[in-house]
């Protein structure tokens, strides 16, 4: 199939923004919770609709005596917490137009987004953040404020706009129209310098809007809710942030995902949004957790009794009764304590980012934890393709946004049409004319559209590996595989122009020294440990199982493993740790012609 739409279920308001969803709440649902707040204690504490919305208009105020105008562009730079969402309304409700910046941006990056976007104003979080900032406020000469969360940026905003008039901050809040710009993201950018995709009104409501019809019974007011670790930089994070606000459902944020069980555990979310290294973690965790304490084969017989169970449920027949029996038993011994580790409630995640990989998401089926995956860009607002909740296919990235369509080039390349798509990039119209050419968004990725429209992406048009036998393999599928390996933290596949195909791995600094405690290896390095036979021996079982996935032609004949990590720090990822392909190349060319070495 070549081309597949879905009829939209939401109708994007005319002459809306999204102020009027902190209204509507507010009038409708004045004493529902809608957000979740940790006080100084560590205790979850609730805030009303009409408490939110008195909090957003008092900064808004704040802001417009600032001197903050219509379309002005207002920047917000920490980490996910409270103060993102209420600033981040507060912003719109000014009239003005929000720019996240990553809160582990460098003061170059945080230097070109501030001067390309032209901001008046940022809000940052830390003092190490305001110094990154002041740092470069030279060559910034349109910025007029620098505001700090930890030092009462909120009660600051608050106190300033004490003398704001009602009828002036409601003015503002009608200025912007939907097809108004609400933010500018800025993509991170696996090379050169990030672009600023304008995101409107209009398509956070016709990605959010349709995104609750279409997952209707995970969105209930007063009883369903999220927790939000992702950053609100990405666009998926604010996907999650618009849409509980729309919903509305209680929403949380955590900061630091250090104590994430613990967050869990005591927010208690229904649904979970993700990236797939997330879940990889959990599954990985619990499974060794269960070596460690002999009861690793039971763990494994469990893990394939909820594989077996979920594919089931895709056939005809469904589930036979042995494994419905041994289903049931499994579940108390091993899939509720999952569940538990989740926070005991939540029986949906969505995931975006990259794959999850189809037995994972059978396994989490098969526990009572459906992890649903999607598939979006910065400059499809989120999720322009998702899997529906009550018939998933695990594998694909699920079917279109309702209201919008996917076609599938000559060439393979996933092309996007919808009102949820960016208006363009900042500044940037030769880059706007090449994305969208003959009105449809170019993605760069390749994929593959079933009978039924669920979109599979197999990968990135420019990073296909073209070997010197004339194969072209797309490293995503393989590499995807070998990481979810307990012992992978990152895997990329090498070999243009080369005769096999290989890969340079690094080793997960967290389960590493679980590994070598188990095998008496206790307190060697990466490096002590990178000629070990039974390390090597692991990476191949890893690296095996990734080739299961692939041709003969494809698989990774050999691989090298390297002494650090591949962080965003270190300059291998971007902040949504993407990999730097040409960087690592760059760096590790010694690495890479090692391996092709006789």
């Amino acid at each position: 199939m070549r081309e597949f739409s879905l009829p939209a279920l939401y109708e994007v308001p005319a002459d809306g923004n999204l102020t009027d969803l902190i209204r509507r709440n507010a009038a409708q649902h004045p004493d529902t919770p809608v957000l979740g707040r940790k006080d100084p204690a560590g205790h979850w504490r609730d805030v009303t609709a009409a408490d939110f919305l008195a909090e957003v208009r008092a900064a808004a105020r704040g802001l417009i005596a600032s001197g903050v105008q219509p379309g002005d562009r207002v920047a917000l730079m920490s980490r996910t917490r409270y103060e993102w969402t209420l600033l981040d309304f507060a912003v719109w409700s000014a009239g003005a137009v929000t720019v996240p910046v990553y809160e582990t941006s460098s003061p170059e990056q945080i230097a070109w987004i501030l001067a390309d976007s032209g901001a008046v104003a940022v809000v940052v979080e830390s003092d190490a953040h305001e110094r990154a900032v002041e740092s470069v406020r030279d060559g910034l000469p349109q910025l007029k404020h620098v505001w700090r969360i930890d030092t009462g940026a909120v009660e600051t905003l608050t106190a300033a706009g004490g003398d704001v008039a009602d009828a002036v901050l409601d003015e503002r809040g009608s200025v912007a129209k939907a097809d108004s710009p609400a933010t500018l993201v800025y993509t991170s950018g696996t090379t050169g310098r990030p672009k600023g995709c304008v995101l409107t009104h209009r398509s956070f409501f016709a990605e959010c809007g349709n995104v609750l019809e279409r997952l209707a019974p995970l969105f209930r007011t007063g009883d369903s809710s999220i927790l939000l670790f992702l950053p609100l930089a990405h666009v998926l994070g604010r996907l999650a942030e618009v849409a509980s606000v729309m919903a509305p459902i209680r929403l949380g944020h955590v900061p630091d995902v250090k104590n994430l069980t613990d967050d869990l555990q005591g927010f208690r979310p229904t649904l979970i949004l993700g990236v797939p290294r997330v879940f990889e973690k959990v599954y990985n965790t619990a499974r060794a957790t269960a070596q460690a304490g002999g009861k690793g084969r039971i763990f494994d017989r469990a893990a394939a009794t909820a594989v077996d169970y979920s594919r089931a449920l895709d056939t005809p027949a469904g589930p036979s009764l042995r494994l419905r029996t041994a289903h049931k038993v499994y579940d108390r011994l091993v899939y509720a304590r999952l569940r538990a580790v989740l926070g005991g409630r939540a029986t949906h995640a969505i995931s975006g980012g990259a794959p999850l990989g189809e037995r994972l998401g059978h396994f989490y089926r098969g526990i009572g934890f459906t992890v649903l995956e999607g598939y979006g860009l910065t400059e499809s607002c989120a999720a322009t393709a998702f899997n529906p909740w009550d018939r998933p296919k695990m594998g694909t990235v699920g079917q279109p946004l309702p209201g919008s369509t996917v076609r599938i080039s000559d060439d393979g390349e996933v092309l996007l049409y919808g009102e949820h798509l960016f208006s363009g990039y900042w500044n940037n119209e030769p880059a706007t004319a090449e994305a969208m050419a003959d009105g449809w968004f170019h993605t760069g990725d390749i994929g593959t559209l079933d009978e039924d429209g669920y979109l599979t992406i197999t990968g990135r048009k420019k990073e296909i590996i073209v070997t010197a036998g004339g194969k072209n393999v797309a490293p995503a599928v393989i590499e995807d595989r070998i990481r979810a390996h307990a012992l992978i933290a990152e895997c990329m596949v090498v070999g243009d122009a080369k005769p096999f195909v290989a890969a340079l791995i690094t080793l997960d600094e967290e389960f590493l020294p679980r590994w070598a405690e188990q095998h008496g290896k206790t307190g060697r390095t990466v490096a002590e440990l990178a000629d070990d036979p039974d390390l090597l021996a692991a990476v191949q079982q890893a690296v095996d199982e990734g080739n299961e996935a692939v041709s003969r032609a494809e698989s990774v004949r050999k691989f090298r493993i390297l002494p650090g990590q591949f962080t965003e720090a270190s300059g291998h990822l971007t902040p949504s740790l993407k990999l730097k392909r040409q960087v690592v190349l760059d760096e590790f060319a010694a690495e890479v012609e090692a391996l092709y070495a006789r």
